[in-house]
């Protein structure tokens, strides 16, 4: 089965549908990921990178990012 990436990288409100957490904890778990991957402030976090952060999978991650 082939999968459509929508988009590359992630926000806050697709790490909310993703588990079920206050915006405000996903806004915080984007940061604590940008800390880990040394990024600076205005780089974004992707897909992939949210998905090996956190052990999640890509193809359960996917159907969630609307656009």
């Amino acid at each position: 089965m082939k999968f459509e990436q929508k988009r590359v990288c992630i926000y806050p409100k697709d790490v909310q549908r993703i588990t079920g957490k206050s915006y405000r904890y996903s806004r915080l778990l984007l940061i604590d990921i940008k800390k880990h991957l040394n990024k600076q402030d205005h780089q974004f976090i992707s897909v992939d990178e949210f998905c090996q952060y956190t052990g999640l999978k890509f193809e359960e991650v996917n159907p969630l990012i609307i656009g």
